[in-house]
C-alpha cells in the first residue's frame, strides 16, 4: 500500500523529482495521460489525449540537452528498489519521522503550517516568532543543519518567507527513528532560540541579524552537539572505518 495519495487518480500530468524520497540520482520524472479519453457531453467521438507530442518537445530539444545514461541507469535501480519490502519499511518510517519532529516542536508552542503532516515534510511557520526563514536557514547551516526556507500561505514576498521546512528522508536513510527525530527538533528548538536572541540583541534587518552570528559560541557549541549526534548514525555506502588514514 502506497505511503502517499495516489494523484494518478486525479491528474492527467504527473511531476517528480528522483533524488529526494525516492533516493535516487538528481533528476525528475513527467507522467501524462495517453489514449482515448473517457466519453464526455460535448467531447468529440474517439478524442484521445494529446500531451505526448506537447511534452517531449518540451523536454527536447527545448528545455534539456543530451541524456545523462548514468542518471537514467541509477533511475532504473531506485525505482526497482520501491518494489522491494525494505523501500516499503523506509517510506513508513520516513512518514513517522516527519510527524514526530512536527510535534515535538508543536509541544514547545510553535507553529506548523497545518498542525502537522501526513507526508515526508513539515512546513514550520516563523511568523509568530517574529522571524524569517532565511535567518533560521542561516543560522541552521552555521550549526551543520540542513533545511531551507520556505514561503508560507499569506507571505507577501517569497524573498522573505515565513517559514522553513524540514524533510524527513535523508536522516531516516541513516537508520534514525521517532526518538531520533525528537532530537533533531530539539536541536532545531536550540536553533530557534538562538536566532531570537540574536534578533533581539542586534536587531531584525538581516546585515544586523548577521552581526550576531559570528564568533557566537551558542552557535559553536550547539555545531558540535549537532556533529556529534550525526556521526553517531551510518552513513549509506561509506565505511568510516575504512575511510580512516592508516600509517
Amino acid at each position: 500500500m502506497s505511503e502517499a495519495a495516489n494523484p494518478f487518480e486525479f491528474c492527467d500530468v504527473v511531476t517528480t523529482t528522483t533524488h529526494k524520497s525516492l533516493r535516487g540520482p538528481r533528476a525528475g520524472m513527467i507522467f501524462y495521460r495517453k489514449g482515448p479519453k473517457p466519453a464526455k457531453k460535448g467531447q468529440p467521438e474517439g478524442a484521445v489525449y494529446d500531451y505526448e507530442d506537447k511534452i517531449n518537445f518540451a523536454v527536447f530539444p527545448s528545455l534539456q540537452g543530451g541524456p545523462h545514461n548514468h542518471q537514467i541507469a541509477a533511475l532504473a535501480v531506485a525505482l526497482k528498489q520501491t518494489l522491494t519490502p525494505g523501500f516499503k519499511a523506509y517510506a513508513k518510517q520516513v512518514k513517522a519521522n516527519a510527524v514526530a519532529v512536527g510535534k515535538y516542536l508543536m509541544s514547545k508552542g510553535y507553529k506548523m503550517v497545518t498542525d502537522g503532516t501526513d507526508n515526508h515534510l513539515v512546513l514550520w511557520d516563523l511568523r509568530p516568532l517574529g522571524l524569517t526563514g532565511n535567518k533560521v536557514e542561516k543560522m541552521c547551516d552555521l550549526c551543520s543543519i540542513t533545511l531551507n526556507k520556505n514561503a508560507v500561505f499569506g507571505d507577501s514576498s517569497a524573498l522573505s518567507p515565513g517559514g522553513v521546512r524540514i524533510g524527513a528522508p535523508a536522516m531516516t536513510s541513516r537508520g534514525l527513528v521517532e526518538k531520533d527525530f525528537e532530537q533533531i527538533a530539539e536541536f532545531l528548538h536550540q536553533a530557534v532560540t538562538i536566532c531570537l536572541n540574536i534578533q533581539k540583541e542586534h536587531g531584525k534587518l538581516l546585515k544586523d541579524f548577521s552581526k550576531g552570528l559570528v564568533n557566537n559560541k551558542d552557535i559553536e557549541n550547539l555545531k558540535v552537539e549537532v556533529e556529534k549526534f550525526a556521526l553517531s548514525f551510518d552513513m549509506p555506502g561509506f565505511s568510516l572505518e575504512s575511510m580512516k588514514y592508516k600509517e
